[in-house]
């Protein structure tokens, strides 16, 4: 889970739908077009973020700071959670609520933990990149930037599959953990990157010897928040999470599937003893 995705909630149409005779309600034009404006606002507001990130992954893309197998994996993990939905782990077709399509239910503190986690690896590493183009310290800005386009993409791919009935409960589950395992070694990257092969000459500024210890003490905060992030939650807690909620929507399917074919059978069975005792 990255966190920045709980900001976005499923996109949600209103309900127009008129039960068989109920008249429509018409409404004056001026509070018909306060909703339609307030609807547009809240709907402008949910793709506000949507539209950083692909702004982000565009000038990310462009700028060359990113690896080639680092701008392929989108791709990879895109096309392997389409062939699981497909094959593998396919949707039940059930259609829920934004309160229901949501896999974990954490409390306060999670809440706080998923905050302290978007800072870390959001925000942070995004200021750190902005103030190297400032500094104009490229090694800055090539060590944390594949770092960003990863993590941008999986925040915008949980946020758009969130919302489709398309995908499964293990495959909405399965997009956090292929990223967060591709992005520790990316971090790990990172980490050697600036603690190895950057140095600082001798007569450094007290602010440029700042600047480097920030950089080394965001990778190192990055790595540990995200192994712990995929070691004691996303594959002890979350995945299985997913996965028991996915067979127990199955088993209640077809027990229903059950339950209806045995009724036309009762129902003739009866029909028949009837039937055989009008008889005699």
């Amino acid at each position: 889970m990255s966190g920045v995705s709980l900001a976005v909630a499923p996109r949600s149409e209103p309900d127009h739908t008129i039960a068989p005779g109920e008249k429509p309600e018409h409404k004056p034009l001026h509070q018909q077009q306060q909703q339609q404006s307030g609807v547009g606002g809240l709907m402008g507001s949910l793709r506000v973020i949507e539209l950083q990130l692909v702004a982000f992954i565009m000038v990310f893309s462009i700028s060359g700071l990113v690896p080639l197998l680092d701008l392929v994996f989108p791709a990879f993990a895109s096309t392997y959670v389409i062939a699981l939905s497909r094959f593998a782990f396919p949707s039940h077709g059930r259609v829920s609520n934004a309160a229901s399509q949501e896999i974990f239910h954490g409390s306060k503190l999670f809440r706080l933990y998923v905050i302290l986690g978007t800072t870390i690896g959001l925000f942070l590493p995004l200021a750190y990149v902005l103030g190297g183009f400032a500094r104009g310290d490229n090694h800055a800005v090539r060590s944390a930037t594949p770092h960003l386009f990863l993590l941008s993409f999986q925040i915008l791919t949980e946020n758009v599959i969130s919302g489709l009935s398309l995908f499964s409960p293990p495959v909405r589950a399965l997009v956090p953990l292929l990223y967060t395992v591709r992005r520790i070694f990316v971090i790990m990257d990172w980490l050697l990157d600036v603690w190895l092969n950057k140095s600082l000459p001798a007569n450094a500024q007290l602010k440029d010897i700042a600047w480097d210890w920030f950089g080394k003490g965001l990778a190192v905060a990055n790595l540990l928040y995200f192994s712990i992030n995929l070691l004691c939650f996303l594959i002890p807690r979350f995945l299985p999470r997913a996965f028991e909620r996915y067979f127990k929507e199955r088993d209640e399917i077809h027990s229903k599937m059950s339950e209806d074919q045995k009724r036309p059978t009762a129902a003739v069975n009866k029909k028949s003893q009837t039937t055989e005792k009008k008889v005699d």
